[in-house]
């Protein structure tokens, strides 16, 4: 089996998951605050066809895995519809933040899972001596790492990613109008991001920004699986 065809079986599945869940887990927690609107659009769905964008989802992923860049994708976004987050509690502006928390969040519990399987089933899953690891213990680390990468990905302060309504959320309403004037430009600066990730891998954009909460986070999941394998 080639290393291409290889990567691919690995890694498609890991990333299908780590966005569906983030992408229902958005419109789940927006549906117990009040809004119906992922619903009533089918999107609280498990289904991979209901979530899965061909370009953000498969193609982008597939090029950077083929490139040795770093991988990561989108899916077509959960419709969330602040204005009816109607819960007494928390209201649209809390809501929107417990919203966007839900996805990153998902993810980083999906982590957790993987890390305990992997753990749980080390011994099992141990190459012989001298040889490498097996297809179900990458696919577990990669199931781990896509999580967390994922997860920290979308809490970057860049429109329309979660953390820019997490920002808003805790930012002074006077400043909150200051803040969403960047909107119209966050996807520009997630099309700069890219490519500058694709055409200049050298400069380490991701690696000298997200990368080392990445690495430290990956690094306390596999002491979790660790510490479940007894070690």
């Amino acid at each position: 089996m080639s290393d291409t065809l290889t990567l691919a079986i690995v890694l498609i599945p890991s990333l299908v998951i780590a966005i569906v869940f983030h992408e229902v887990a958005h419109g789940m927690v927006a549906y117990w605050l009040g809004d119906p609107t992922a619903s009533e659009r089918n999107r609280l769905s498990l289904n991979p066809l209901r979530h899965v964008d061909p370009v953000g989802t498969l193609l982008v992923p597939g090029m950077l895995a083929l490139a040795s860049g770093p991988i990561f994708g989108w899916a077509k976004p959960v419709p969330v519809n602040a204005a009816r987050l109607s819960h007494p509690m928390f209201g649209p502006r809390y809501g929107m933040m417990l919203v966007a928390i839900a996805g990153p969040g998902t993810n980083f519990i999906l982590a957790a899972v993987g890390a305990m399987v992997l753990g749980f089933f080390r011994e099992s899953l141990a190459p012989v001596a001298g040889g490498e690891p097996g297809l179900m213990v990458q696919g577990l680390f990669y199931f781990i790492l896509i999580n967390v990468f994922l997860g920290m990905f979308n809490l970057l302060p860049i429109p329309p990613f979660d953390g820019s309504h997490i920002v808003e959320g805790l930012l002074p309403r006077r400043w909150v109008h200051h803040y969403a004037r960047l909107r119209p430009y966050g996807m520009l600066a997630f099309i700069a991001l890219v490519a500058v990730t694709w055409l200049a891998p050298d400069l380490g954009v991701l690696e000298n920004t997200i990368g080392p909460p990445v690495n430290w986070a990956l690094e306390q999941y596999l002491h979790l699986a660790g510490a479940v394998a007894g070690e």
